[in-house]
């Protein structure tokens, strides 16, 4: 940083308090989800899970779900399987290619998932607040 002429290094330095503020604005965030998502018996990525499925129409292959979620295939093969099991998403197999299944939203997942993302409104504000940090500095080579 000794290289740096004051008005560089001053945005240097504001840039970084910036982005210390996004990180923990960011880890709040996921800490206060994971507790208002478990009061509607939702874990985060099943949480994930079911906004993927709602922004797809609420019905979405097990490979658009693995895009959406950017996790690996048998991960969110995985992920589905407890879904189902807790009740919140169904599985069934394509009428027109037998290796292609389809998951959708129960009425219980679509009950949940409304719960958890009105509990998560206010905290969805202050996270898109702390989004808007200033453009970064050009420092540097």
């Amino acid at each position: 940083m000794a290289d740096l002429n004051t008005p560089l290094r001053d945005a240097w330095l504001g840039e970084l308090e910036g982005a210390a503020a996004f990180r923990a604005e960011l880890r709040r965030f996921l800490r206060r989800t994971e507790t208002a998502l478990a009061e509607t018996g939702l874990t985060p990525r099943r949480y994930d899970l079911l906004i993927a499925l709602r922004a797809a129409g609420g019905e979405a292959t097990i490979n658009n779900l693995a895009s959406l979620l950017q996790m690996r295939q048998n991960a969110v093969t995985e992920l589905v399987k407890r879904a189902e099991a807790a009740g919140v998403a169904r599985r069934t197999r394509s009428t027109r290619d037998r290796r292609v299944v389809n998951v959708t939203l129960t009425p219980e997942g679509e009950r949940r998932l409304r719960r958890g993302f009105e509990a998560l409104r206010g905290e969805r504000a202050a996270l898109a607040e702390a989004l808007a940090l200033p453009a970064p500095a050009s420092v540097g080579g």
